[in-house]
């Protein structure tokens, strides 16, 4: 089994809302043990499917001794506020203050079909977040506010024109 390439910034597919997953099948259960090895190989502890070029609605996760799959996921009900310093496997090397709820409610299946509801706070909460923001094709960058965004932009393209490689490190979304 070889690891996804994850996506990164600029990659359209990024930008686009990931259709539902209509079939459950041993496919499925293979991509998604790809993508457990490919999030474990950069440090991630979320991973959806659009960021290795998947247009459908799960994602992979593992946060402190939960590990698991959420497909078709629904936001249910979310409460309170944490500011954390977000980073992104497909904006690698740049992290920013994002606030967003503290305490998340997500309702999905898993891949025997199965629903499943998690209630999540602090990272828990905000991977949950995160990676449906990837299902829906937003990137973190849109959470920010303009300024911010327009120096994180220029940024990416400085380090894209000087080849630069991002440093890795801590685990990211």
């Amino acid at each position: 089994m070889t690891a996804y390439s994850i996506r990164t910034f600029g990659d359209p597919v990024l930008k686009q809302r990931a259709s539902e997953v209509t079939e459950l099948s041993g496919d499925l259960e293979r991509i998604v043990r790809t993508m457990f090895e490919t999030m474990d190989e950069a440090h991630g502890v979320g991973l959806a499917a659009p960021q290795v070029g998947i247009q459908k609605r799960f994602f992979t996760y593992e946060v402190d001794e939960a590990r698991g799959v959420v497909i078709n996921p629904e936001i249910v009900d979310t409460r309170g506020e944490w500011v954390y310093d977000e980073g992104c496997l497909s904006v690698p090397g740049l992290s920013f203050e994002i606030a967003r709820p503290q305490i998340v409610t997500v309702r999905g299946i898993d891949l025997d079909g199965r629903e499943i509801v998690i209630e999540g706070d602090e990272l828990m909460g905000r991977m949950l977040l995160h990676e449906i923001d990837h299902l829906d094709g937003v990137l973190l960058l849109d959470r920010l506010d303009p300024e911010v965004r327009r120096q994180a932009l220029r940024d990416l393209r400085e380090r894209e024109l000087a080849g630069t490689a991002p440093a890795s490190g801590a685990r990211r979304l």
